[in-house]
């Protein structure tokens, strides 16, 4: 059992204000996976004070005492890797191997990726008649997710403490175990007292109170559309800055001329990865009209032989969805999408045979998929793949950009030079040719209703510094 009751504030561990605690639950076995205590309007403010101290003194360091700092919880955070491996398999249901290798593995990445961009950023450079300078913006609220935890957490701490930011963590209630590891890891580093706080608690609680606080200067916060806007009108009033990094309902064009096996079973291993709770996995997928019953053919058969079951077992493929709450909302839209005609080609509702214990969900392909349907829409955060036909390279252009993300998206073709032709009419954050895999260095984020601002690289470092003219320098 994970102990998540007491909060790291000002370089120390310190009580929750009295407040009930409540059990996060293992999503395989759906019993208690440990304990969170829940913050309180009066631990945002001494985290926030902590952190407003800090600030002064931190903000002042020097890029070699910063890449020194990062190196240090770096080597530190290799130490723990079993640790938050374990933690994030229990919390959120993520197969074992995915969690020492792509879970836990990307959070290292960041810390590297974070070094090498804080090598290479200029933050001070002269511009004809006056200096352009790079200043870190104050003190951060950051707001995370739970399913990709520790990444999400790291690609905010890591370019925070790159800028020369004071910082308030409040990461994901359901999946809280391993930001309690990273805390250790972070006082372990020596990282100063005030810099870094975690305060664990809810959206309504912790995270409003965040948002609303008046001497945070910056809100970078990940999560669903829904709670974004929320995230947005509460900072509004101290008109902080917001970074946000939100939904997606990604498309995946394969041209006539791509290798149709390979492109679509590709296609679909990605959507299924993660039990397919990844806001840039590849849920639409448009296929050519002359090649559309062989995609929808080999999607199923990779559905098909994509293996849910216990995160422990080497075997497994994909894992449960992270609650009960999120496996409803996931069978309601399976249910949606067959009651507006779409037809279940792999998968369909209810759970895999013989897992009855567990939130797991079938893969599911969905075929004669409208881009209209309700399943092509919204964001489903789980293993459901549509599969939409076009009749023109046109149609597929316009189908990909009917919708109101613009988080990824994905072009496979015969040729690179058609992908990138493809690519460069549209309208998202981020575009895969050919099954090309992220790079922790490139900018990652939306348009539209998928956020605004960038993380990753010299583009997460940005973030999180105002730009300073000075005259006449």
């Amino acid at each position: 059992m994970y102990d998540c009751t007491q909060f790291y504030i000002n370089g120390k561990w310190k009580d929750a204000s009295p407040g009930e605690a409540f059990d996060f639950i293992n999503p395989a076995t759906e019993k208690p996976a440990g304990r969170i205590a829940y913050g309180t309007q009066a631990d945002i403010d001494d985290a926030v004070q902590a952190a407003t101290r800090a600030f002064t003194g931190f903000s002042r360091w020097t890029v070699d005492e910063r890449l020194d700092l990062l190196a240090t919880i770096a080597d530190i955070y290799k130490t723990r890797w079993n640790d938050i491996a374990a933690a994030i398999t229990a919390e959120m249901g993520a197969p074992s191997g995915m969690s020492m290798k792509l879970q836990t593995g990307s959070g290292l990445s960041h810390l590297r990726a974070t070094m090498a961009a804080l090598k290479e950023i200029k933050l001070a450079e002269p511009r004809g008649t006056y200096l352009m300078t790079r200043e870190p913006i104050g003190v951060c609220g950051l707001i995370t997710p739970w399913n990709w935890p520790i990444n999400q957490i790291v690609c905010k701490v890591a370019p925070a403490l790159a800028a020369g930011c004071t910082m308030i963590l409040k990461p994901s209630e359901i999946a809280p175990a391993n930001a309690t590891i990273f805390a250790e890891v972070l006082h372990q580093a020596g990282v100063p007292a005030g810099v870094f706080n975690l305060v664990h608690g809810d959206g309504p609680g912790v995270g409003a109170a965040l948002c609303m606080h008046p001497d945070i200067d910056m809100i970078s916060f990940t999560g669903s559309t829904r709670a974004g806007v929320l995230v947005a009108k509460s900072a509004a009033d101290s008109v902080k800055r917001v970074a946000q990094e939100l939904g997606g309902k990604s498309p995946n064009i394969i041209l006539p001329s791509a290798p149709l096996k390979e492109a679509v079973s590709g296609g679909a291993r990605a959507m299924f990865e993660n039990s397919g709770q990844s806001c840039n996995a590849p849920s639409r997928m448009l296929v050519h009209e002359s090649q559309y019953e062989a995609a929808v053919e080999i999607a199923a058969a990779v559905a098909n032989e994509t293996l849910p079951g216990d995160p422990q077992d080497p075997a497994t493929h994909i894992g449960p969805v992270v609650s009960a709450n999120q496996f409803r909302r996931i069978q309601g839209l399976i249910e949606k999408g067959i009651g507006e005609g779409a037809v279940v080609a792999a998968g369909g509702p209810g759970k895999p045979g013989g897992l009855d214990t567990g939130y797991y969900v079938r893969p599911t392909v969905f075929r004669d998929v409208d881009n209209s349907m309700t399943i092509a829409r919204e964001e489903i955060f789980g293993p459901v793949l549509c599969l939409i036909p076009y009749r023109t390279v046109e149609q597929a252009i316009s189908i990909a950009n009917d919708t109101d993300y613009g988080l990824s998206s994905y072009v496979w073709a015969g040729e690179k030079d058609q992908a990138l032709e493809v690519a460069q009419r549209l309208r998202a954050g981020m575009v895969h040719l050919n099954g090309a895999p992220n790079d922790s260095s490139a900018p990652f984020g939306g348009y539209r209703q998928s956020g605004n601002g960038r993380e990753w690289g010299q583009h997460g470092i940005a973030d999180f510094m105002e730009v300073k003219a000075v005259m006449g320098a």
